[in-house]
């Protein structure tokens, strides 16, 4: 791979404003003092590690902009140093480059399994590093750019009424969610806030065919009372490359609506109470007493009574009487729920 890319021509020094902290990892400081002056001399603030555990401490105290790791040191190696870096998620997403004077296959293919983007060789060429570097430095800035970007756009979409979460389906893990999306969970689903609910996670797992050939499934709906909660599938987000199953990561928008409004135009229509226009909305929607108890925390003898004078109120006699007259009111105020 390093024989691959011609080093570019490079400035003399990095752009005015522009800093970056460079953390060289190296059992023997005179193998990369070239590479140290080099690197000084184009603006680079540059820190040494002689060991492995001094590197994982040093890269956590100073989160470097990138790291240059020899492959081979005693105790513990650049790959184990590299494992523990990705590991943690404050260092997880530094770049990490493997400075090695092994080329066999498998030393290679072990650089890039704990974590490396890229490798260089040894004896080390100042110049070649500096434009790896530069080409895995404005990837990250532009991985990071990327990431700030889709966070303000869900955070924006908060501030609208919906609510979005990042669901991994093989495990239903909650990799994303917003404030919002926090807050409506735990009101209509309970659970941790960790795991997306079981009904979201099937539901997902139901249309997957659905959504990898990017048709939209059919929407989800939790109902709560009066209130509900409606899930919109919206796109497979994340790098597929580490999803062996090909369930993938999946961006679903939320959004809460209520029958609050239905409530208050029954009531007016009707001169009814707020209680008893709740119990007429709910005979609209086909609920018999023992339902509409359930669902009010009463009894169905209070029920009883509250559609007796909601009967008396409307001139009617029977329960499908009521609901003919109210149900056209309640369809010009209802929006689909999906």
């Amino acid at each position: 791979m390093s024989d691959a890319l011609e080093p570019s021509p490079l400035p003399a020094r990095l752009p005015r404003g522009e800093h970056r902290v460079v953390l060289i990892v190296d059992d023997v400081p005179d193998n990369v003092a070239p590479l140290h002056d080099a690197l000084d001399g184009a603006g680079y603030t540059v820190l040494v590690a002689l060991d492995g555990e001094s590197a994982i401490r040093r890269a956590r105290q100073a989160l470097p902009d990138v790291v240059l790791l020899d492959a081979v040191m005693p105790g513990i190696d650049g790959f184990e140093v590299a494992r523990r870096l990705k590991a943690d998620p404050a260092t997880a997403g530094i770049p990490i480059i493997f400075m090695t004077g092994l080329t066999e296959t498998e030393h290679l293919e072990a650089a890039f399994a704990a974590g490396s983007v890229d490798y260089v060789t040894k004896p080390i060429k100042p110049r070649e590093v500096m434009a790896r570097m530069g080409l895995h430095l404005r990837q990250a800035r532009q991985a990071r750019e990327g990431a700030l970007e889709r966070s303000q756009a869900r955070h924006a979409l908060d501030a609208f009424g919906y609510a979005t979460i990042t669901v991994r389906a093989s495990d239903g893990r909650l990799l994303w969610q917003t404030p919002l999306a926090r807050d409506l969970l735990r009101q209509h689903c309970g659970g941790d806030a960790v795991h997306a609910p079981e009904a979201v996670l099937q539901w997902l797992r139901r249309h997957l065919a659905e959504a990898q050939a990017l048709r939209e499934p059919p929407r989800l709906t939790i109902d709560n009372g009066p209130r509900r909660l409606t899930f919109r599938l919206h796109q497979r987000v994340g790098d597929e490359d580490g999803d062996p199953l090909g369930q993938g990561d999946w961006l679903i928008v939320m959004q809460e609506s209520s029958d609050e409004s239905a409530f208050s135009a029954l009531s007016q229509a009707f001169g009814l109470t707020a209680r008893e226009a709740e119990v007429l909305y709910w005979v609209v929607k086909g609920k018999i007493n023992r339902d509409i108890a359930d669902i009010l925390g009463a009894s169905p003898a209070t029920v009883k009574k509250h559609l007796e004078r909601v009967h008396a109120k409307m001139g009617v006699e029977t329960r499908t009487a009521a609901a003919a007259m109210a149900i056209q009111r309640v369809r010009q105020l209802e929006a689909p729920a999906g």
